[in-house]
């Protein structure tokens, strides 16, 4: 019999198959811990942390700025080897501190290289060394050599410890624009070490309160009460002070990647996001002459004024807000924000970016009290604009210390 012909000549069409839809459930887990003098022969923190793949070697990517200030690193990484048992995939990689990492291709390259010619597997670990920007670096590298290499992240900065290195993402800068190129890799673990924090500059220790700020702003008021009452001992270097911020940060974003229901950020609510689309956009124009932390409370200062104009934020809180900001000698207003694009502002392109990088759809968290805030989805420009000339004049020149000019730092 002959067979039935579809009228494109081609037969008769295939039977109707059903659809397949898979659903995958991952966990990760990771620690996050504290500890001073990781790399004394005594203290098995991080022997522990990579204990489950003993015998696989470990690859330390360290930030110069640290070797610099701690001139044993190098050889107490050695020593801490041979004491536990760990096995060293060759030399330390030192690598450049600060953004210049994140912005040179060479450096993360250098990384992936060494990974390749050093016989590093995927059951093995990339151990970065730093500040926040070199665990981004590194990070990056490490997730995508050979679709992810284990990282245990040894956070050097107030920022890193209390901020970026306890999250799931890690990040380079290219086109111009702050972490553009990226991915999210959960570390293997977070090891915090307080001895780190004695030999960075006042402004870098200063920067990283930045971000408590933000998360207790939209988190948690009784944290940024806590912040108001600590702010002299915090900026007079305060040990103890600066290990309960930097513990009392990691909880809450800690909490947030795992109950946001978001942890991967496929939507565009990212409330620890806080007065970073502006900063964002103020490191680039400063040729990230500003910390990451400083341009963090620029961008407070300005949602929190907007947050006031736009009838959300009563004057009083906006006033305890740049309050605590100035007392704790962090910059409200920069000289970027006056740069201008043709007729508009330069820093207000940081906006339309930080549209694209959420996915096309403009989602900002403002504040409508200390510890509440509130998601909206524009940004008008002449109150963008009046919240900037506001506290362009109530700063004064040079008044929290910041007009003196850029100092250096250990690592930013």
């Amino acid at each position: 019999m002959a067979a039935t012909m579809h009228p494109s000549g081609q037969g008769s069409p295939p039977p109707s198959l059903p659809p397949l839809e898979q659903e995958v459930r991952v966990t990760f887990r990771y620690p996050v811990r504290f500890t001073h003098g990781l790399l004394r022969p005594d203290n098995g923190v991080l022997r522990d942390a990579v204990a489950e793949q003993a015998g696989r070697p470990l690859l330390f990517v360290v930030d110069a700025g640290v070797v610099e200030h701690h001139p044993r690193l190098l050889d107490d990484i050695r020593a801490y080897a041979d004491r536990h048992g760990l096995a060293l995939a060759g030399d330390p990689l030192v690598v450049p501190g600060g953004e210049l990492s994140k912005n040179d291709p060479a450096v993360i390259e250098g990384i992936r290289a060494a990974i390749d010619a050093r016989g590093v597997c995927r059951h093995s670990h990339v151990v970065a060394v730093g500040g926040g920007a070199v665990i981004d670096m590194a990070g990056f590298a490490a997730a995508t050599a050979h679709r992810g290499v284990r990282m245990v992240r040894v956070p050097t900065t107030v920022l890193a410890q209390n901020d970026s290195a306890v999250g799931v993402k890690n990040g380079i800068n290219a086109f111009g624009k702050k972490n553009s190129v990226g991915s999210f890799a959960p570390p293997a673990a977070v090891l915090c070490d307080s001895h780190f924090l004695t030999t960075l500059s006042d402004r870098d220790w200063r920067a990283g309160i930045s971000e408590a700020i933000k998360v207790a702003l939209v988190k948690d008021a009784a944290f940024f009460e806590w912040l108001e009452g600590h702010a002299e001992s915090l900026r007079r270097r305060d040990g103890e002070a600066m290990q309960r911020l930097i513990h009392r940060c990691a909880e809450l974003h800690l909490d947030h990647i795992a109950n946001s229901g978001d942890a991967f950020e496929q939507g565009s609510s990212r409330p620890l996001d806080f007065g970073h689309w502006a900063a964002h956009k103020l490191e680039q124009l400063s040729d990230y002459e500003l910390r990451h932390g400083e341009a963090v409370a620029v961008g407070i200062a300005i949602d929190a004024t907007y947050s006031m104009l736009t009838g959300l934020l009563s004057h009083a809180d906006r006033g305890r807000i740049v309050t605590l900001l100035l007392k704790l000698g962090l910059p409200v207003h920069t000289p970027e924000l006056e740069l201008e694009d043709g007729s508009r502002p330069a820093f207000l392109a940081g906006r339309d970016e930080f549209r694209e990088h959420l996915g096309g759809r403009l989602t900002v968290m403002l504040l409508t009290g200390i510890g509440r805030g509130i998601e909206v989805h524009e940004l008008a420009d002449r109150a963008v604009l009046d919240a900037v000339n506001m506290l362009s004049l109530e700063t004064e020149e040079g008044s929290n210390g910041f007009a003196a000019g850029h100092v250096s730092a250990h690592s930013a």
